[in-house]
């Protein structure tokens, strides 16, 4: 692990779960065109090069601006793959956490987008967070990540591997003097009905957050309208630009506000 830089002045967002489907890149993306919006300078960071979700977003969208000859903002997007060779890897670890620091210095915010799996790259990411966001969809399964869950007796076990390693890697962090790491697991993807299993999830992620020193939120609903704006490059915050003619619904601005309602969670002060 390379030190963080002390200079920097970008808030640096972390999007992860040792999970895949969990929609980090949808949340990555609508997450960097709200701080756009404000005025703020943004770079995201796609750490899943393999798959690439977050990259093929933002070309997307450079390729909707292109070709409606429209201005929307862009944030800065750089994408990485893991090595496969080993002797590499410690190199690239190093690489990466010095363009991280180096990206700091220029940019007001930092979102990246990790694997849903742990390599060197997930790792890495989370040396440098300042505000750790965790999707989890509405799946008593989901919750395993965090903690052993006994249904039957309504009982906590012991934590899960992503909560251990989020422990791990708050203790290296005070070891090097930053003693708060801005953890936040939001219910995501989840139903748009209220149903008793969403529900017992969502029970079990408010005491988990005391236990375990996270806050809990809603996130996004499991909402078609995300999925069709992903092949445009565009977000429901996009939508009601004046030359885009784009009709929402009340689904549409209550999407909209479940984007506002994470940003605003992020700091509410």
């Amino acid at each position: 692990m390379t030190e963080t830089n002390p200079d920097k002045k970008a808030h640096i967002i972390v999007i992860s779960n040792e999970k895949g489907g969990t929609g980090k890149s949808t949340i990555s993306m609508h997450l960097a065109i709200d701080l756009l919006q404000q005025g703020f300078k943004v770079a995201a960071i796609d750490l899943d090069g393999r798959q690439g979700t977050l990259s093929k977003y933002v070309e997307n969208r450079k390729k909707f601006c292109r070709t409606h000859n429209l201005v929307l903002p862009i944030p800065s997007i750089f994408t990485y793959a893991p090595q496969e060779d080993v002797t590499l890897i410690e190199a690239n670890r190093e690489n990466i956490s010095s363009r991280i620091n180096e990206l700091a210095k220029d940019y007001d915010a930092i979102i990246i987008d990790t694997p849903g799996t742990k390599n060197y790259l997930f790792e890495e990411a989370h040396y440098h967070a300042d505000t750790l966001i965790t999707p989890i969809s509405d799946s008593l399964i989901d919750l395993n990540v965090l903690a052993d869950i006994n249904i039957d007796s309504q009982t906590i076990g012991r934590p899960g591997h992503y909560a251990s390693f989020i422990w791990d890697i708050k203790k290296k962090l005070a070891s090097q003097g930053h003693n708060y790491l801005n953890w936040i697991v939001i219910g995501n993807k989840t139903s748009n009905y209220n149903s008793k299993n969403k529900n017992i999830v969502f029970e079990y992620l408010e005491k988990l957050g005391k236990l375990f020193g996270f806050r809990f939120t809603p996130g996004l609903k499991d909402r078609i309208i995300y999925k069709e704006l992903f092949l445009l490059g565009l977000t429901v915050l996009d939508m009601s630009h004046p030359e885009l003619k784009m009709k929402m619904t009340m689904s549409h601005l209550a999407a909209k506000r479940e984007v506002k309602t994470i940003a605003e969670f992020i700091c509410p002060e």
